[in-house]
């Protein structure tokens, strides 16, 4: 799908993004505490340099130009699922294998969400452009 050139590089995050989630879903299903232990870290490292930056970019530049009642809808879910991706990295903190499931699943849900319906509403945005 072609994204204008404003969303394109966040576009690309998100592709990093599903691999993380993807790595986190298999150790957690790996049963395999050093995997487990490893993807964790990976994780954390992942959140601080490159999804947290990517969080705060979309709350302060993109979520502000969505100010209609139709779209509000779609600030909030992007909000929430921020908060709940951030509430998750005490459990990968603490290398717990269900936590890490849990962050690759939300992780996945998350970036599929913005791909198929945040983005789209922000394209669409007349005072976006």
């Amino acid at each position: 799908m072609k994204r204008s050139p404003a969303l394109q590089s966040l576009s690309r995050e998100h592709h990093i993004a599903l691999t993380l989630a993807k790595a986190c879903e298999r150790a957690a299903q790996s049963d395999d505490e050093g995997l487990v232990r490893e993807v964790c870290q990976r994780a954390i490292q992942a959140f601080s340099d490159e999804l947290e930056p990517h969080f705060q970019l979309e709350e302060q530049s993109l979520l502000p130009l969505l100010r209609s009642i139709e779209t509000q809808p779609l600030v909030e879910r992007t909000l929430a699922d921020h908060e709940q991706l951030r509430e998750l990295l005490t459990g990968l903190q603490q290398n717990n294998g269900d936590v890490l499931g849990s962050f690759g699943k939300c992780l996945s849900v998350h970036v599929r969400f913005e791909e198929r319906e945040l983005f789209p509403a922000i394209e669409g945005c007349r005072s976006c452009r």
